[in-house]
């Protein structure tokens, strides 16, 4: 039984034919042959909403013509012809086509149920499938919304389905769409061309306009994915349709700044984009074109289209095809009139008669070789299965769709030097893009190529664009790249827009790697502020050459040879009054210290080690503590003499009797052993890096805890203090009995020498602070050796006189004579 809308139009087409309206004869839409191929082509286009209320089909004809569709039609007739009047592909055997007008994307079924049926019947599944379809492929359709439609009902019977304009990416899914193939590269291979021309003029900040059907939207998908991982960014994005508000549109594409506008939608739509952006007084953009309206021949010529910007683009190559011309040329020719009679199916009607051969040669090209490569992909696939070959071929043969669906698929031959193949999806392997441009003339100039892998190339020469700012290239950026040095710092959603900040002193960015990070430098290197990567810090230490290191080293063995000197020199005068009052045994011990403490001072220079950071502090901190001890005790004894003998006369037996005085030094050295040795159990001093005074510089030194040092300096301090209190009741003692005076006076040089040091060490860390804490640690010892013990030797050696056991009596008489009264 015939469907419903079959009858219906059958209906509609007599109806026309009884008109007096000048149609074009069924024949332009049909042709007999011994295999027939189907053919759906946009002739006319359903420009707006259609509102019904009951079931009626498209009158296709009375929809507005679209001329570039129209000549993709004549493409399909033209191809059937030739290769009809060939002998080498199919000899004596000709292809008829059954071509329907196919203007709406979802209600121009009626015939698709003509295609698939025999003879104008639909058949039950249950039928031999010989008898199910005279058709042994479909040409079509244009676009990805009408194949979505019709590819399932072809799908179901295997019929192949070679479609010139589809491109969808949902075709690749042979699980879906078993016997599909296209001659158009798929939405993301157009992205792919579009995304290199962004990249090759730095645009970063786009917008992507889409005509709202699953081609526009399958495109924006596609390019949203291809930018994922990129610097550009999409900044606003829109599905235009018959409802859109363009005003709205441009409103918000300035309101964000984008001066690069995408559009992928077909020519219809686009050109109510342009028309309006010309109305609106939109202007310095640039316009990137896709596939199907960048061969547009009347946009470019239409008033104010300079106005708008630059328009640049993406098409296919506009290969000459051979014989066209003159096949248009010589259709038109005859008159189209006169054929009322003769009856045609519904949707295969075109009031064409007024178009030209001119109007026809130089429509939008598009898609033109799509067509004219499907058409022999078909024809070789037949070929194939009859066993072409020598001038004749196998008519006996049966031909069924699923038959040349399986020649479809191995498909490799060549037509206009192009080598015709199909991947496992059913997507071309052959084909390029021209990259094109809207010049001033009104022409699409072609002003670079893409060539697909393995031979891939991209290739534009941007001298032949007149750029709306004149020789500039336009520049489309949600921020100004940031200058070197400078990271960047997240400025909203977008990773296009951002803020600049410089990285600081020991930083660096990888502009490469990561521009939104200032990566630490390691504590080896070193950068100044805005650096892009890091240097090596100079190593400072202060060796054993520095002229510094060897005047320290020499006043250090200097002491250790005057001590010795004065050693000798107390051991010769013993038992005179000087050196007994110095403190007898007791110099020789202070003396001996004082020499000991001098190898700390060796320890200071050279690339320090665990065992020098040790050394450095241990002789100083425990024989330091010994002659600490030795001046308590001596300034006491001053003391005890003078004042206590006086008024505590018990007091100093008891100290007489219990050599005090070697037991408060044998508790003192005891202490501080054990206090070390707690101390650099805890945390011994080790090497240390001193990197944060010099960002250029690595100071070795030596780090020793507060914590494990606190109680050695305590004891030091302690012992210190001490000293001075004694010290110091002893000013009133005799003018000529100095020995209180003298300690007082090396203390205080003492104090002074460590306030010094300590204030340089808060503002001066430099590698120099080594040799000044040497300096420090010599000046302590030579403070007590040449104001203590440098004055005794000059008694001893100038002043004999005051070496004498009556001159000491008489100056220990006369005071305690004053200090009785």
């Amino acid at each position: 039984m015939k469907h419903f809308l079959v009858y219906l139009c059958l209906l509609e087409s007599l109806q026309r034919a009884s008109s007096t309206q000048c149609t074009v004869p069924a024949s332009e839409f049909q042709l007999e042959g011994d295999y027939l191929i189907g053919g759906l082509f946009d002739v006319h286009q359903v420009n707006a909403p259609v509102h019904q209320v009951r079931p009626d089909t498209i009158d296709c004809a009375s929809q507005p013509l679209i001329l570039s569709s129209y000549r993709r039609f004549q493409l399909m007739r033209f191809a059937v012809e030739e290769i009809n009047n060939s002998t080498n592909l199919l000899p004596n055997v000709s292809l008829g086509y059954q071509i329907f007008d196919h203007c709406s994307d979802t209600r121009n079924f009626p015939g698709i149920f003509d295609l698939i049926s025999f003879n104008g019947s639909v058949q039950s599944r249950d039928e031999s499938h010989k008898d199910l379809t005279k058709v042994t492929a479909v040409v079509g359709t244009y676009t990805s919304t009408e194949t979505l439609s019709v590819a399932p009902l072809l799908m179901m019977d295997l019929i192949p389905m070679v479609s010139y304009g589809a491109a969808s990416s949902i075709f690749s899914s042979q699980h879906n769409f078993p016997s599909f193939f296209r001659t158009v590269h798929p939405n993301k291979d157009v992205v792919e061309v579009i995304f290199n021309i962004l990249l090759h003029f730095n645009w970063r900040w786009v917008a992507f306009l889409n005509i709202d059907n699953d081609y526009g939207k399958d495109g924006q998908e596609q390019f949203r994915r291809k930018i994922e991982d990129s610097q550009i960014c999409l900044a606003y994005s829109k599905g235009l349709n018959h409802y859109t508000n363009y005003t709205q549109v441009f409103k918000q594409i300035e309101a964000q700044k984008v001066n690069i506008l995408i559009v992928f939608a077909p020519e219809w739509t686009a050109a109510k984009l342009i028309k309006s952006a010309i109305r609106l007084n939109v202007t310095n953009k640039v316009w990137i074109a896709g596939d199907a309206w960048s061969l547009n021949k009347k946009l470019p010529k239409e008033k104010g289209i300079r106005n708008v910007g630059t328009v640049l683009g993406v098409a296919q190559p506009a290969w000459a095809i051979p014989g066209f011309s003159d096949f248009i040329s010589s259709f038109k020719s005859y008159t189209h009139c006169g054929n009322e009679g003769q009856q045609t199916f519904c949707n295969q009607v075109c009031n064409c008669s007024s178009l030209s051969a001119e109007d026809v040669i130089t429509a939008d090209p598009s898609f033109s070789f799509s067509v004219y490569s499907a058409v022999y992909a078909i024809a070789h696939a037949i070929h194939n299965v009859l066993q072409c070959g020598a001038g004749t071929c196998n008519d006996s043969t049966a031909v069924y769709p699923h038959m040349v669906l399986a020649e479809l698929k191995k498909s490799n031959f060549t037509l206009l030097n192009q080598s015709i193949q199909f991947d496992e999806n059913g997507d071309p392997k052959f084909g390029s893009y021209s990259i094109i441009y809207w010049n001033h003339s009104g022409d699409a100039q072609e002003i670079g190529f893409y060539s697909f892998p393995p031979s891939f190339q991209f290739v534009i020469n941007s001298t032949k664009i007149q750029w709306y700012t004149n020789r500039e290239v336009p520049t489309s950026v949600c921020s100004e790249e940031c200058h070197v040095g400078y990271a960047k710092r997240p400025d909203g959603i977008h990773e296009c827009c951002f803020t600049c900040q410089i990285c600081p002193n020991g930083t660096y960015v990888n502009s490469t790697e990561d521009p939104y990070k200032c990566i630490d430098c390691k504590e080896t290197e070193w950068s100044a502020e805005g650096s892009t990567s890091c240097t090596l810090r100079l190593v400072e230490y202060i060796p054993f050459t520095d002229s510094g290191a060897i005047l320290i080293m020499f006043g250090a063995s200097a002491l250790v040879g005057i001590t010795l000197s004065m050693s000798v020199l107390f051991a010769v005068n013993y038992n005179t009054p000087v050196v007994r009052s110095a403190g007898g045994p007791m110099c020789f011990l202070i003396l001996g210290c004082l020499s000991l403490c001098s190898l700390s001072v060796f320890f200071y220079f050279g690339k320090p080690t665990v065992s020098y950071c040790i050394l450095r502090f241990l002789p100083f901190f425990l024989f330091y503590t010994v002659c600490m001890a030795c001046f308590v005790v001596r300034s006491f004894q001053i003391v005890c003499v003078f004042k206590m003998a006086a008024k505590f006369p018990k007091l100093h037996s008891w100290w007489m009797k219990y050599h005090g005085q070697w037991l408060v030094i044998t508790v003192a050295f005891v202490t501080q052993a054990l206090l070390i040795t707690i101390g650099y159990s805890y945390a011994p001093p080790r090497p240390y890096n001193e990197t944060l005074w010099y960002p250029d510089k690595i100071i070795l030194s030596c780090d020793f805890s507060l914590k494990a040092c606190s109680a050695p300096v305590f004891l030091l301090l302690c012992l210190c203090s001490l000293c001075f209190i004694f010290s110091y009741m002893g000013k009133d003692l005799p003018k000529n009995y100095n020995e209180a005076k003298a300690i007082t006076f090396c203390l205080l040089l003492l104090i002074l020498t460590w306030i010094i040091f300590a204030t340089e060490y808060m503002l001066y860390r430099g590698s120099y602070i080594q040799t000044h804490n040497a300096a420090a640690v010599l000046s302590s010892l030579y403070s007590f050796l040449l104001w203590y013990f440098l004055p005794k030797c000059y008694i001893i050696i100038f002043q004999p006189k005051k070496n004498t056991q009556q001159y000491f009596q008489g100056l220990i008489q006369n005071y305690t004579k004053t200090m009785s009264q």
